[in-house]
């Protein structure tokens, strides 16, 4: 079956991370957050980019994400694991040059029983109640743990995109309690965290989702546009149905077109009957349920029937298409199937 295009901007990419990078106060590092192979764009062409631009450290979710990055830039960038040290990792870690952000009593002693003087970063609870040292273990652990010398200490903030949510001040008097008067380098901010200001920048910043061009990073440069190729099209008369469920019927004369992509390529079935495709400015709608493979689309208002029709693109960002289908940008970006056609875009490629 015929496969839709993905196409990836890496200049984009790049122009991005340098636009949160000067959003980052004056001397603070910009890091790039890479994980789920790169918000599912491909981790080896997007941390390529990345470092071009300028990046020298890279956040990851586990160490075998890590280990994609290294192969792809080789030793000198500094790349972090959000999950620790997890049992198993320890040779990955060390034959790698990871550095853990370890989230807990258990993964600190096997950290420094397990690679004493090997670099680690601590992850601090600062009210999200996910990962980190909650405020009275890390006071119970702080002078024992701070001999071994961290290279970074960090927290992450819940409502970072709903600027005045009170969550935002109270996580950051937390971790200024927990950090101030360590003299260790601190990190506290994503990208919500960088738009919020100076306050919550500290020494590094880790933007993710800015980069590739999603909410809440508004002024940011779209990265990804998809294009489904047309299999078939047909006419429907009124009172006829069209999909799954009989889930839309036609009230008037309708040509339908069947489009290769459905959610097995990362397209929710909560589109069905919500969202909008484009050929070139003009909408057209997605009707009936989408289907594992395929999705319907009502092109009877177009002069001619196309090849292909845009499911993302200048007239629909990724969190457009998130608002219709009931989620966020980040869940669609990162669940965009394998069976597309994926072209990158960089300056002279």
């Amino acid at each position: 079956m015929a496969t839709g295009t993905l196409n990836i901007d890496l200049d984009a990419i790049a122009a991005n991370w340098r636009a949160l990078d000067r959003l980052s106060a004056s001397g603070v590092q910009t890091a790039a957050v890479v994980k789920a192979d790169a918000y599912g764009l491909g981790t080896t062409r997007v941390v390529r980019a990345l470092a071009q631009a300028g990046a020298r450290r890279f956040f990851v979710a586990a160490a075998e994400e890590g280990a994609a990055v290294r192969q792809a830039l080789g030793p000198g960038p500094q790349i972090s694991v959000l999950s620790g040290h997890m049992a198993g990792d320890t040779e990955m870690i060390h034959d790698l040059e990871l550095t853990p952000m370890l989230n807990s009593l258990e993964q600190i002693t096997r950290h420094l029983e397990a690679l004493p003087g090997h670099p680690f970063g601590l992850q601090l609870d600062t009210g999200m109640n996910r990962l980190g040292l909650e405020p009275m273990e890390w006071e119970a652990v702080a002078p024992y743990i701070l001999e071994a010398d961290p290279e970074l200490l960090m927290s992450h903030l819940a409502c970072a995109d709903e600027p005045d949510h009170p969550m935002n001040e109270a996580q950051l008097a937390v971790f200024e309690d927990m950090t101030g008067g360590t003299g260790l380098p601190r990190s506290f901010a994503a990208t919500g965290g960088i738009l919020l200001g100076p306050r919550y920048h500290f020494d590094l910043t880790r933007p993710g989702i800015g980069l590739y061009g999603g909410r809440p990073f508004e002024t940011g440069n779209p990265v990804v546009s998809l294009s489904l190729p047309i299999i078939q099209t047909r006419e429907v008369a009124p009172g006829e149905t069209v999909g799954y469920s009989a889930a839309w019927e036609a009230e008037a004369p309708s040509v339908i077109a069947t489009l290769a992509a459905g959610y097995a390529d990362g397209l929710p079935r909560t589109l069905s009957n919500a969202a909008m495709l484009w050929d070139g400015a003009t909408p057209c709608p997605l009707v009936g349920r989408v289907s594992m493979d395929m999705v319907t689309v009502d092109i009877s208002h177009l002069p001619e029937i196309p090849r292909a029709l845009d499911i993302l693109g200048p007239h629909q960002s990724v969190d457009d298409l998130a608002d219709a289908a009931g989620t966020i940008g980040y869940e669609l970006l990162t669940v965009l199937g394998r069976r597309y056609t994926r072209r990158y875009l960089e300056h002279g490629a």
